[in-house]
């Protein structure tokens, strides 16, 4: 009964860290699904997955995941840059992406 209320908690918060990013990365006031807001949401969860290798070296069934998670990423981000390269340019920055 414990990791049911465990894993309860951390969907509340993964919900809740989702809504965050919606509300700091939407183009218009019922906007979820622009590239920006795709793009912020698959970055959060690429960086729990990396702190997750941290700790759990050897699980390659979630790294194979990351993998997927980054192609996709990839994949939206060529979209904007061929779409328009400002907000290619804006959402790299805000998210820390390139270096």
């Amino acid at each position: 009964m414990g990791n049911y209320l465990r894993k309860e908690k951390d969907v509340t918060l993964m919900l809740e860290k989702k809504k965050e990013l919606v509300e700091g990365y939407k183009r218009h006031p019922t906007d979820t699904g622009s590239p920006e807001v795709q793009i912020a949401i698959l970055s959060e969860r690429i960086r729990y997955l990396t702190e997750h290798f941290k700790t759990h070296i050897k699980d390659h069934h979630s790294r194979r995941g990351l993998l997927k998670l980054v192609g996709q990423r990839r994949h939206l981000l060529d979209y904007l840059k061929a779409k328009n390269v400002e907000r290619y340019r804006t959402i790299i920055q805000r998210l820390g992406i390139r270096k």
